[in-house]
Parts: C-alpha cells; structure tokens; sequence
C-alpha cells in the first residue's frame, strides 16, 4: 500500500466507536494465533494500536490477547491442520473453539482472568504471569470436569476440538513441570548418546511427567531439539532394558516409537507431495531423514513383521518405495525425448527445445542420483541402479552422436541439433561431471566451426 492508502486506512480505523476498535482488534488477534492473514491482520493490527494509543508507531499492544496468554504454553506442541495428529501433539485450529467453550462454560473464570490482565493502570509482568496460572489450572479443571464424564462435550465444538480437548487439560495442568523440564534441555542434542539420555531421563524423572497424558508432551520436546528426531526411540530401549519390541511397548515409554514412526509417515507424505508438484529442492532433506528413520528403527529396535510397529514400518517403507519408484522410472523416457534424432525431414525448421522442461529433466537426474545414495533402506536399489546406469548408457551415445551430426546434415535443422546437443551436455554435466561436459562442448563447437569453413558447392 502507498502512504496515501496507509493514511485513509488509519482515517477510517480513527473514525470506528472506540468499542468497534477494540472489538476488531481482538479478531485480528486472534486471526494471528490461528495462523490465517498474519501479513494482513499484523498490519491492521499496528496500526488500530497506533490509532488506540494516539500514536501511529505506538504499535505494542497494552495487553496480549488474554487466549494467547493462556494457550502460549501449548506452542511447541501446535501443529496444523485438523487432521489425524500424533501423540504430543494438539491442532491449532481447536484452540479457537475451546476458547469459546471455557467462555460458556467457565465464564466466571474467564471474566475474572480477563479482568486481571486488562486493568489500567498496565500490570506487570508478575502479576500477569500469576493471573495466567491461575487460569490455566481453573481451564484445567472445567476440562476434567468434562472429560471425565464425557458430559457436555458436543458443545465444545467441531470433533477435533473435542479431540484435543484432554491433551490441551493437561497440558494446562502441568505447565509448570513442562517449562521446568524445556529449561533444562540443551539447545540441541546432536548425537543422542548413553551420557545424553542417562541427562534427559533424570529430568524427566518428576511424577507429573511420566503420567500417560503429560509423557508424549515431555518427549515432544526432546525430539524439537534432537537433529534425528527417530533418535527418540533410544530412550524407550534404555528405559526397557532391552530392543525387543514387547519389552520396550511395555513401559510407558513405548510411545516414543509411534510418535517416530508417525513422525516417518509424515515425511513420507511430505516427499509425495513434493515429488507430484515436482518440488525436487526439499526432495534430497526428505529421502535422507525417511533413509536415517528407517534405518535407525529398523537397526536399533528389534520388530517383528507382524506386529503393529512392524507393519507400520513395512508401510511406510512401501509408500515410499512405490513413490520413487514410479518417479524415477519416468526419467528416461523425459531423456529420450529430448535427445531423440529424428530424421531431418521430420524436424520443421522452427523447432525448438524448450530449456525450462530441460532443466526440470536435470533436476530429475539429481533425484534419481541422490535415490541411488538411500536405494537400499527405502527398498529402491534395483531400479535407482538400473534405471541411472540406462541413463548414463544413453546420454554418453547420444551425445557423441548428437556433435558428430553438427558436422552434416541439413543446415534448416542445424540449429535444432545444436539444441539437443546443449541439452545432451547438460545432462553429461550432471551425469558424468564437469570435465567430460566441458570435453563434449568443445568438441560441439569445433564441429560447428568446422561447418562453417566448409567451401560452399558451386552452382
């Protein structure tokens, strides 16, 4: 927006009842901590706060909005989405709703916490924090109440709402256990050694967090600061004594290996969504992360075929499998038909390759080069080395072939070869590196100046 915009913005916005300002101000909070228009609403929301305090750089609110203030805990554990999530974690979208049910159903409590941090003159940090706890532990409370008896639940909302509804009441509840626990973790645990887990197990070592509900919550953050989130498994295998499968889902901490496992299934959706938009940048972080889980899962816990875990991971070893397979099979017939050669009587003298479509094939013979590193994992290594040997076979004759066509031919098609050449070089940068690709292009261009210095026939 140019500053003329800007300032009927701001004009329109003055103009509003003061309740109407306050009353839009909170919506756009809101939008914000749901996640939707946060350009926009950000936006909006300084400068209502500008208008509010008489002042256009007076953007910091007088307040958080009370929900952010009391679902703040929950950050690390939000997720997106209202699909199926995993153990430890609670959808975004069901804080609104259950928002709006404590405003029903605790309304006595919510007035009194919203009173609290809305008094002027402004509280303080302190006192804020003290109002805040007091709340979570009453909204705690109005959530077992419900929970207990499954009485009232239909009116909290939509079915993940009511779904999250358990985790996000003791969440609440063991605030306090869980910010003491984050405060003792590193930053990051690069190599989830003996000496590491021995650290994390003693911190975890407080009633309130081993209990079913709170355990996945307290290994959620664990595995934020693992840099090999599947490396959550290991504290299972240490608490259990052993890697059999039977003796780690006996203890309570056999949740660690399906919060991995659907941690997997997530980024083995992640690659076939990227592989069918043709996103190859994120593909090679995807296949590496799907090749270490697996593999890790698969060497450090013993799983039978046929139990749950087990299939699970046959699961997604299969999907995965079957979406590079289908992908990189795909990659020489592209090939081909760019690197074809026809003969001259069927090019027409305005053909032309088009470079985009040249490069996405580059992209797919890196795909096809980085599968060949995970092949054996993710149960691809006959067709990843079959399919880049074919691929190797094929661009080196066709390339030969290609320059040795500069020096005949028909000149109307001359500049179409010249074409396939630069892309058959291209694609030997990609296959065979650097040296041979320089090799080949000057050998292309020697055959083009050859062409030119050819005597023209007298008529």
């Amino acid at each position: 927006m140019n500053k003329t915009s800007i300032d009927r913005l701001r004009e329109y916005l003055a103009q509003l009842p003061e309740q109407s300002q306050m009353l839009l101000m909170r919506e756009y909070e809101r939008a914000i901590e749901r996640g939707e228009d946060v350009v926009v609403a950000n936006f909006v929301l300084d400068l209502l706060r500008g208008v509010v305090r008489g002042h256009e750089n007076a953007v910091r609110p007088r307040v958080e909005d009370p929900t952010r203030l009391v679902f703040k805990s929950l950050e690390p554990f939000l997720v997106e989405g209202v699909g199926n999530v995993r153990p430890g974690q609670i959808r975004r979208a069901s804080l609104l709703p259950i928002w709006q049910w404590l405003e029903r159903d605790a309304a006595d409590a919510v007035r009194e916490f919203e009173a609290a941090v809305t008094v002027s003159p402004e509280p303080g940090a302190s006192d804020i924090e003290r109002a805040v706890k007091k709340f979570q532990q009453a909204a705690a409370a109005a959530i077992a109440a419900v929970t207990s008896g499954n009485r009232g639940a239909a009116r909290i909302g939509p079915t993940h709402a009511v779904e999250d509804l358990p985790s996000i009441g003791a969440v609440l509840k063991a605030r306090e256990q869980l910010d003491g626990f984050s405060g003792k973790l590193p930053s990051v645990l690069r190599s989830f050694g003996d000496s590491q887990i021995a650290s994390v197990n003693s911190a975890l070592n407080v009633p309130t967090l081993t209990t079913p509900q709170v355990l996945p919550f307290a290994l959620s953050l664990v595995m934020q600061r693992l840099a090999a989130p599947w490396q959550i498994i290991r504290l299972a295998v240490k608490i259990a004594a052993s890697d059999d499968e039977i003796r780690v889902a006996a203890t309570p901490y056999g949740v660690a290996v399906t919060m991995a496992l659907s941690d997997l299934n997530r980024v083995a959706a992640e690659l076939r969504s990227d592989i069918r938009r043709g996103k190859f940048d994120s593909a090679p972080e995807h296949l590496k992360v799907a090749h270490d889980g697996v593999r890790g899962l698969r060497t450090e816990l013993d799983m039978r075929n046929d139990s749950t875990w087990g299939r699970q991971m046959a699961s997604i070893r299969v999907e995965i499998s079957s979406t590079l397979q289908s992908e990189i099979e795909s990659v020489p017939g592209r090939v081909r038909r760019l690197l074809r050669q026809r003969p001259d009587k069927d090019i027409a003298a305005t053909a032309t390759i088009d470079f985009a479509e040249v490069e996405e094939t580059v992209a797919l013979i890196n795909f096809v080069a980085v599968c060949r590193t995970y092949a054996s994992e993710l149960a691809i290594n006959e067709v990843t080395l079959r399919t880049y040997s074919d691929l190797q076979q094929y661009v080196e004759k066709s390339t030969e072939s290609l320059v040795q066509s500069l020096r005949a031919g028909d000149a109307r098609v001359r500049s179409y070869r010249q074409m396939q050449a630069k892309a058959a070089i291209r694609f030997c940068q990609v296959l065979f590196g650097q040296e041979y690709a320089s090799l080949m292009s000057r050998a292309a261009e020697q055959a083009m100046v050859v062409v030119e210095r050819k005597p023209k026939r007298a008529g």
